[in-house]
């Protein structure tokens, strides 16, 4: 009997929970999605080439810095997936956007931090054959960069 007793109460406390949030996105004080999710740079992100997307980005005057780590295999034997650790150890890291130069549309991603955060990202990218893949990091209002070269041996953007 006891342990129908806890059922029944949990129950009803997730049916509670579950109606106040249904409440709320029904009165428009939730909207999925909208809260998180950065605004999309189409400019940046349509452009086909390094300067072009750099510009859409906003980076001009970029540095180069030994303060950004980026970790990825020297070669890579498939282009449609490849892991890239990127660490930014500059103070107060703003964004990080990965670009592959010789991709079809070079700029890959875009990652945004909240103040505070640890400049840090691991993703997969695609690459259509060995290239440059070139790491940007805003912080402080300033860019910086740096680049390390891949060699892809079969390819992933329709190679």
């Amino acid at each position: 009997m006891n342990e129908l007793n806890v059922l029944r109460r949990t129950l009803l406390k997730g049916g509670c929970a579950a109606s106040v949030v249904a409440f709320a996105a029904s009165a428009g004080l939730l909207v999925p999605g909208r809260a998180l999710a950065a605004q999309w740079n189409k400019a940046a992100f349509e452009s086909k080439s390094i300067a072009d997307a750099l510009k859409g980005l906003g980076a001009a005057g970029v540095t180069d810095s030994k303060e950004i780590l980026i970790k990825a295999p020297d070669i890579a034997e498939n282009g449609s997936m490849i892991p890239v650790e990127v660490t930014s150890q500059i103070a107060d890291t703003q964004s990080i956007s990965i670009l592959a130069e010789k991709n079809p549309l070079p700029l890959l991603a875009v990652f945004e931090f909240a103040e505070g955060a640890q400049g840090y990202v691991s993703t997969r990218i695609k690459m259509g054959q060995t290239s440059s893949v070139r790491v940007v990091v805003k912080a402080g209002g300033k860019y910086y960069n740096a680049a390390r070269e891949i060699k892809v041996t079969i390819g992933g953007c329709g190679g």
